[in-house]
């Protein structure tokens, strides 16, 4: 692994000690009716986030080539002769090439048993050439030219040009359309068995960078509670919480909605100042080294009704619920289920009535990605698979509920990344 999970969630802790949070600032408590900052402890104002990223190790060639090997291995599985990758997240999650998307067309075509060759349009190739990997090969297409017949001319001298070509399932439609066009008698098939095939499924190391990035939001989000006060808009918490991302070395942010608001699962337009008695629903995340992470919190601003503290509670048993079904060899729709019962036996269904959204989203280079925890997936979960689990209740005109940190499925079951799961109302971050 890239960094010590052990050794990080160990500073990681001693920080969040010295954080001095007062849980019952957000509840249980009246709010500051002057619209004051509540009293900060000289362990608030020492100021202790400090800049969590020290000791973490970037991913290395032998890393990229391993994701290679795996999708040849997937290619051959599969019947898969080639695999066009365009400029995306599946280019940089292959290769480490990060390229602007315009339109005009960049990419590699990985075959089974070859090196990677790439087209490029011709004016760009020294720019290129600094970035695509060393013994790989660089075609370029003038600007007169039509570059998918490029690709047509690489699978013929791969020999793949009546085989079977695969597109990453996130190249834009001209570029599918282009390559379906030009690459006959090729067969273009959706090459999405191997590019989710190999991202579904997270190294340690991924899984550590996703644990580190989920923890500083965390963190972020209960250093920038401590900031509360009657009338505050929600740039207003915003603010720090980005501050506090910024302070352990990231850049992050979360996005606040108060009271009413917060039954809009994301986001009302309107802007609404806190209030006592408000629900205090925040949403967002960071990455480290790429890998993302997705947090939401909901904690009140002065005494929780009784129906706050009934909805809440109801969400904190369901996400419970959801992480005790994940584990290897559950479906993805098992997983939602034992949450939505949870909710529907609470009083708040049938179906989509009040938990208006599925369980949760694959998570990793990107914030919503395959696989999904939703009804209908019968897609079974493998050890390395990280999604996000946020159940919640919406109940327009009064406020919304939702708790979500994300979760890695282990050989025996399933943990949240980053730590600090919700405890109760009154500790929303626990260790």
């Amino acid at each position: 692994m890239s960094i010590s999970r052990r050794k990080f969630i160990r500073n990681g802790a001693l920080t969040v000690a010295s954080l001095g949070w007062a849980s019952k600032s957000l509840s249980g408590s009246r709010p500051n009716q002057a619209g004051a900052a509540p009293p900060q402890t000289s362990a608030q104002t020492s100021n202790p986030l400090q800049n969590m990223l020290s000791g973490v190790v970037p991913l290395t060639a032998e890393d990229y080539e391993k994701r290679l090997e795996k999708a040849r291995r997937l290619m051959a599985e599969n019947a898969i002769d080639a695999l066009f990758i365009g400029g995306g997240t599946n280019l940089v999650y292959f290769t480490k090439v990060s390229w602007w998307l315009s339109e005009r067309p960049f990419g590699m075509v990985l075959h089974r048993k070859r090196p990677p060759v790439w087209i490029s349009p011709a004016f760009e190739l020294r720019r290129a050439q600094e970035i695509v990997p060393s013994g790989h090969e660089v075609r370029v297409w003038e600007e007169h030219e039509n570059p998918y017949k490029l690709v047509a001319g690489i699978l013929s001298d791969l020999g793949a040009a009546s085989g079977r070509l695969a597109l990453a399932p996130d190249l834009r439609g001209f570029e599918v359309f282009g390559l379906r066009t030009n690459c006959a008698p090729a067969e273009v098939i959706n090459g999405a068995v191997v590019t989710e095939g190999c991202r579904g499924v997270k190294s340690d190391k991924e899984i550590a960078f996703m644990d580190l990035a989920n923890r500083i939001t965390k963190m972020a989000y209960r250093e920038g509670f401590k900031s509360l006060r009657e009338g505050m808009s929600p740039r207003d918490l915003s603010g720090p919480i980005a501050a506090a991302h910024q302070a352990m070395g990231v850049s992050g942010g979360g996005g606040p909605q108060f009271g009413p608001n917060s039954a809009f699962p994301h986001g009302s337009q309107v802007v609404r100042t806190l209030q006592p008695g408000d629900t205090v629903l925040v949403d967002g995340g960071c990455s480290v080294e790429g890998y993302r992470s997705d947090i939401t919190r909901t904690v009140f601003f002065g005494t929780p009704s009784d129906k706050h503290r009934r909805v809440w509670e109801a969400v904190r048993r369901a996400q419970a619920a959801a992480l005790q079904a994940a584990r290897p060899g559950a479906t993805c729709e098992s997983v939602d289920r034992a949450a939505r019962k949870v909710i529907e036996d609470a009083g708040f269904g049938p179906d989509y009535n009040f938990f208006t959204h599925r369980l949760g989203h694959g998570i990793g280079m990107e914030g919503h990605e395959y696989p999904y925890l939703v009804r209908g997936n019968t897609l079974k979960l493998e050890p390395g698979m990280t999604v996000s689990n946020e159940p919640g209740i919406y109940i327009y005109g009064e406020f919304g509920i939702r708790i979500e940190d994300c979760m890695v499925v282990t050989e025996d079951g399933a943990r949240i990344l980053g730590g600090m799961p919700v405890v109760s109302l009154d500790q929303p971050f626990g260790e």
